[in-house]
Formats: C-alpha cells, sequence, structure tokens
C-alpha cells in the first residue's frame, strides 16, 4: 500500500472493493452451453417395408388360364409363351373375411355368380374388352353424367344406371357396410350424422374447418383395390371389385364451357359421386388420414371430426394461439395421404362470432341458425293462413313428413324453439 493510498483511507474511508471473481469461474462459464430455442414439432416420415416384388418368370403363379377372364402374363409374351396366364387367385386371407363376415369368391366367375349375373355381363359392365377398361363415349358408359356448377367450376355427378346400380347396392349391402370406418367419421355412417359432428366442436374456444378438394375423385383405382385387399380378399377379386366401384369418363366426354380443366380429375380410374358404394370407400379410403389427423388432434389437446370431405377441428385459448404451427401440420398430413386442401374454404372461426359445423351452430350448445328457424316459422305459418300445398314449392310427395322432419331436427337441436314450431304444425289443416 502506497504512501497516498494510506492517507486517502485515512481521510476519505475505505472505498468499496470490487468483487474479484474467483480464477475457475471464467473456465465454468465457457462449459455453460446456451440453451436452444425450441422447436416446431415436425411430423416423422412414415416408412413401409415392401415386400419385394417376384420379377422372375419362374417365381410367378402361371398356367394356362387358371380362370376364364385371367389376364395374360405380360412378360412372358416377349419369350413367345403367350399362352400363360397370371394366377392371382392364391392370397386369399380367409381369417380376415370371417372376421368382418363378408362373402368369399376368389374368380370372376365366382363374382358373377354372387351377383347372379352371367359371365359376359359381368365383363361388360367392368368394360373389360374396351380399351383402358373405359367406355368408347358416353354411350356405352354404364353412368349418367350431370355436371353442376360451383364456386370456381364444376362437379361432375355420375349416376350409375340400373345394371351396375344393382351390383354396387349389393356390394355396399353384404361388403362395405360391415367394414367399419374410423370413430371420428360421421358422414354417412350408420348411427352418425350433422349433429354427431357438431356436438364435439361446442363451447370452444376457436373451430378450425377445412374442405378437402374433389374428395371423391381423388380416390384413385388403386387405393379402392388396397381396401378390398386388407379386409382379405385376393387380388384377382380386388381388381374386379374395384372396375365394379370406380369409373372412368370416356375420352370424348363433353366438357363445360369449352375448358379441358373440369375434366383432369375424372380421366383416370376414381370413385363416382352419385354411386351408392362411394360414400363408404371415400370413408375407408381416409382411414388412415383420420387416424393421423386425430392424433395430431390429441397432441395439441384439439378435437377432430370428419363429415365426407369437412374436417374440423376445435380446442381452448391455447390451441389458438399454437394454429401457425398446427394449420401446416394439418396440410403436409393432407398432401401425404393424397389428398388436396381447399384453400378458399379454410375458415377460422372464433367464440366472439358464429361458429357453425355442419350446418349446427355450436357456440355454446348446439342450435339452428337463426335465419333457417324463421325460413321454417314461415313456411308453417304460411300453410296455415294459406294452406299446404301453396307452400310445397318443390314438390314433395309427402309434404307433411317433410315438414315433420324438419321440425324434428329442429327439437333435437334447441328443444324451446322445436316445441314453439311443433305447436305451429299441429295447426296446419291437411
Amino acid at each position: 500500500m502506497g504512501i497516498f493510498q494510506f492517507i486517502r483511507r485515512l481521510l476519505f474511508g475505505s472505498s468499496p472493493s470490487r468483487p474479484i471473481a474467483p480464477a475457475d469461474t471464467h473456465s465454468a462459464l465457457k462449459q455453460i452451453k446456451p440453451s436452444r430455442p425450441r422447436r416446431k414439432p415436425r411430423l416423422q416420415p412414415l416408412r413401409f417395408n415392401k415386400k419385394k416384388n417376384r420379377d422372375s418368370p419362374d417365381m410367378v403363379d402361371v398356367s394356362p388360364l387358371p380362370y376364364k377372364l385371367a389376364r395374360p402374363y405380360e412378360l412372358l409374351r416377349y419369350r413367345s409363351q403367350s399362352d400363360h396366364y397370371l394366377d392371382m387367385t392364391q392370397d386369399v386371407d380367409h381369417q380376415k373375411l370371417r372376421q368382418y363376415h363378408l362373402p368369399a369368391f376368389s374368380t370372376p366367375e365366382e363374382i358373377a355368380n354372387w351377383l347372379e349375373y352371367p359371365l359376359g355381363k359381368l365383363a361388360w359392365l367392368t368394360h373389360r374388352f374396351n380399351q383402358a377398361d373405359r367406355p368408347d363415349d358416353v354411350n356405352e358408359s354404364h353412368y349418367t353424367y350431370h355436371w353442376l356448377p360451383k364456386r370456381n367450376g364444376y362437379r361432375l355427378i355420375e349416376s350409375p344406371k340400373p345394371f351396375m346400380k344393382m351390383a354396387q347396392q349389393q356390394i355396399l349391402q353384404d361388403i362395405l357396410n360391415k367394414i367399419p370406418a374410423h370413430p371420428t367419421a360421421h358422414g354417412f355412417v350408420t348411427g352418425h350424422s350433422q349433429v354427431t359432428n357438431a356436438v364435439p366442436h361446442t363451447g370452444k374456444r376457436v373451430v378450425v374447418k377445412f374442405d378437402l378438394e374433389n374428395f371423391y375423385a381423388s380416390v384413385k383405382f388403386s387405393r379402392v383395390i388396397s381396401i378390398y385387399r386388407s379386409v382379405g380378399y385376393c387380388r384377382e377379386a380386388a381388381i374386379w371389385l374395384a372396375r365394379l366401384t370406380t369409373t372412368a369418363i370416356p375420352m370424348s366426354m363433353p366438357f363445360p364451357d369449352g375448358s379441358l380443366r373440369p375434366l383432369y380429375p375424372y380421366l383416370s380410374r376414381h370413385l363416382p359421386q352419385g354411386a351408392p358404394t362411394s360414400p363408404a370407400l371415400a370413408n375407408l379410403s381416409a382411414f388412415s388420414l383420420d387416424v393421423r389427423l386425430s392424433g395430431l388432434a390429441r397432441s395439441f389437446d384439439a378435437e377432430y371430426t370428419r363429415y365426407a370431405d369437412d374436417l374440423t377441428f376445435s380446442g381452448s385459448d391455447q390451441f389458438l394461439r399454437s394454429l401457425r404451427v398446427f394449420i401446416p401440420l394439418v396440410e403436409q398430413i393432407i398432401r401425404s395421404e393424397r389428398f388436396q386442401v381447399n384453400q378458399s374454404k379454410r375458415r377460422i372461426l372464433r367464440n366472439n362470432q358464429q361458429q357453425k359445423v355442419t350446418g349446427v351452430v355450436v357456440n355454446e350448445h348446439t342450435n339452428v341458425p337463426r335465419k333457417e328457424f324463421d325460413l321454417l316459422k314461415a313456411i308453417l305459418t304460411n300453410c296455415i293462413r294459406k294452406g299446404p300445398a301453396s307452400q310445397n314449392r318443390e314438390g314433395h310427395p309427402d309434404f307433411a313428413s317433410h315438414l315433420r322432419g324438419r321440425v324434428a331436427y329442429v327439437q333435437q337441436l334447441n328443444p324451446n324453439r322445436g316445441q314453439r314450431l311443433l305447436q305451429l304444425y299441429q295447426q296446419i289443416r291437411w
């Protein structure tokens, strides 16, 4: 200590000493790693263990015409052995067929007998001898076509003709109705409805809605084959069943407004919108989509339901704050499942506005929209004043049952409003 520091401390007191860091402090700080920012959740890629294809002719089951309408084995054509055919009836899973109580058949002839059709008619229904398995023109098709205008385009309604419709109704009743859809699917499922689809989303902070574009046309021939294969049918039977429940429009199909764009989704084999089997097959084709989206919703503490092509999510305020991360993940899953999102129909509905799910208001409890209630009330009032015939503008053959069903629907959503409408209904003189 110097003389000057001694005099300063004697006159002014000791100055506060600066803290001196221990010798090993800096080395300890170097060992501390900075905390990493929280990463956004990412989807793990799906990996499938595919079986190796048996591409050697010696390993393939070939024989001289194992059954009628068997297809020739293409690889052997180049070796002058065109009399050999591929036998695709050897991989039946009888255990799965018994599990779902499905009819067992393997060959086209057995399918024709099950449908009670001649084998030639079955081949005619599936365009077996047409080029590319499609009709040459509209007149040869087993469907009638009708274009319906929609926002930003057109929708093609393909209604099966009588013979095709009878076959599809039998497939629906004896096969497809016995295969359960995912629990989150509410459209065209027994015991479910638009109301059951909306109930899980009542009283939520936010409701997010997605729409799948060209839902039925997005389900292609190969995916329908995989559905039948997954329940135990052999390759041959699955292909014939898929031909009966899918279609491809003829190349000479007229298109509206001179634009080719509306035809693109329908050129390859797809589910026809208008066939009785298409809703069930569409639900089954979206099973994997429902599994992944319901799991994603659970990880965000949200609810998920699907009604046909309408996807609905709902959750709390915490879910609302995470939408910036959640929405891209949903769209990524949809794309990976070979569907497309209609961006123009995506909606984010907070609880300070009307939240409507499949036509049902779900803000606090299930309710009917005010406009629909007022319209039905006006119809019932006019039926009392002017008679029911004056209000049957759509020509319902049983207008009384039609109105009673609409009143019962309102009663299901809002008993108080439904009771008021029921009192008006009972005053009508039929």
